[in-house]
């Protein structure tokens, strides 16, 4: 049996200090593995369902073969190796602007470490997505799957912001190859407004709302993940 809490890391960040621990569940029996950064908590191995629903929905609108995938935030990595559970994935990076994050894979401290990291379509980097995506292109991605701020609304750093605006989407778009998908998770419910933005710069826009049980509640809760297609073809 788990000791029932252990602090598996803590690294002071540029965002600031970043735990990772695990504790036993006792009313499931189960291991939990959470991030805080600060007093706030991140993520949790309890609620996944919106992370996994994130890349199922966002490769089901991309269409071909031979996928390059782009995943923004690695977190505790079910996004991204839910993407490689696609049999269309042919490369799949993934970009996280905290080191230490992706030591804890690369360590196989989580329990989906040796999957992502043993699979040799993965690439990790060390990088700001949101930078990234104020830069020209150096290469376009059939999917580009964004999962660090809480919503559009609620961000970790006042910098993300200009993303979620027109320009920033624009600028997003550009990285997508003719036909590509953006797709984005968020903690709010859908966001009419957002959805406007998404509908200004891309072909075809949805949120969907993503019900999981919540086992500490005892209810049901909710994540948004929106989804949008870049034009099948263009003038540019």
């Amino acid at each position: 049996m788990s000791a029932r809490f252990e602090e598996l890391d803590w690294q002071e960040t540029p965002m600031g200090e970043l735990t990772l621990r695990r504790r036993r569940e006792p009313t499931l029996d189960i291991d939990v593995f959470e991030v805080k950064l600060g007093d706030e908590f991140l993520m949790s191995s309890l609620f996944t369902v919106a992370e996994v629903a994130l890349a199922d929905l966002g490769l089901a609108a991309a269409s071909g073969e031979n996928l390059s995938v782009l995943v923004g935030g690695l977190g505790l990595g079910y996004t991204a190796v839910a993407a490689l559970g696609n049999s269309r994935v042919a490369s799949l990076e993934v970009v996280d602007a905290l080191s230490a994050v992706i030591d804890w894979h690369e360590r196989g401290l989580l329990p989906v470490s040796a999957e992502l990291t043993g699979d040799i379509r993965t690439t990790l980097v060390l990088g700001d997505f949101f930078d990234i995506m104020r830069q020209e292109p150096s290469k376009h991605y059939d999917a580009i799957l964004l999962d660090v701020d809480h919503s559009p609304r609620h961000q970790l750093d006042p910098g993300h912001a200009d993303l979620y605006t027109v320009p920033g989407l624009e600028r997003l778009s550009g990285h997508l190859a003719v036909g590509g998908v953006f797709a984005l998770w968020s903690d709010d419910p859908p966001d009419d407004e957002f959805l406007v933005r998404l509908g200004t710069v891309f072909e075809t826009s949805i949120a969907h709302t993503v019900d999981f049980d919540n086992a500490l509640t005892g209810g049901v809760s909710s994540n948004t993940v929106y989804v949008a297609t870049r034009a099948h073809s263009t003038t540019e």
